[in-house]
């Protein structure tokens, strides 16, 4: 498993849960990156990121570029550049 991967699959799991049905999280896993080839709409884009910040503390500036919360790995990442770790939340 690759670094962050139970992290990975957390964050699949929490936008499997916002997603009203949208997605599910193998849906995200098996992405190629996109959340909205996915199928993951703009509303669950701010899910995802209000559920983030509740799950693990952290905070997005909604007035800077969130351009990576539409990729699973740039949001892993950007969790991990917060200092998140696989077994937080």
């Amino acid at each position: 498993m690759s670094p962050g991967g139970d992290l990975r699959e957390r964050v699949a799991e929490l936008i499997a849960s916002v997603s009203d049905g949208e997605v599910s999280a193998r849906e995200v896993l098996d992405t190629d990156g996109s959340l909205t080839a996915a199928g993951v709409s703009s509303l669950t884009f701010l899910r995802v990121i209000d559920a983030l910040e509740g799950e693990f503390g952290v905070y997005f500036d909604l007035d800077g570029d969130l351009a990576f919360v539409e990729d699973l790995d740039a949001l892993v990442d950007r969790l991990t550049r917060h200092g998140v770790a696989a077994g937080d939340g």
